[in-house]
């Protein structure tokens, strides 16, 4: 299933992070927090400006991340969870 996101909407999926020991105690996954990471999957078709025009959007497809801990809507798609959010929650791009 293919999905599109609408306006200036995103579709990410959370990077999931390396599971750390530290100091030899083992967090379960119910008490992990959720990583903020997250990979940019779909595009919108993008905010429209006051004058009509379509405002292009600061993020690409395949960039990695910064998105609000709890922002967003979950949404499960072929079994794979994804989230909807719109372009201004996204904090910032990570850059390597």
């Amino acid at each position: 299933m293919k999905i599109r996101p609408l306006e200036d909407r995103v579709l990410v999926q959370r990077v999931e992070e390396k599971e750390v020991k530290k100091g030899g105690i083992i967090i379960p996954d119910t008490a992990k927090e959720k990583p903020q990471e997250a990979k940019v999957v779909e595009l919108g078709t993008g905010k429209i400006g006051k004058d009509g025009k379509t405002i292009p959007f600061n993020v690409k497809k395949g960039d990695l991340v910064l998105i609000e801990k709890y922002g967003g809507n979950e949404v499960k798609i072929d079994g794979e969870e994804y989230i909807i959010t719109k372009e201004e929650d996204i904090l910032a791009v990570l850059e390597k």
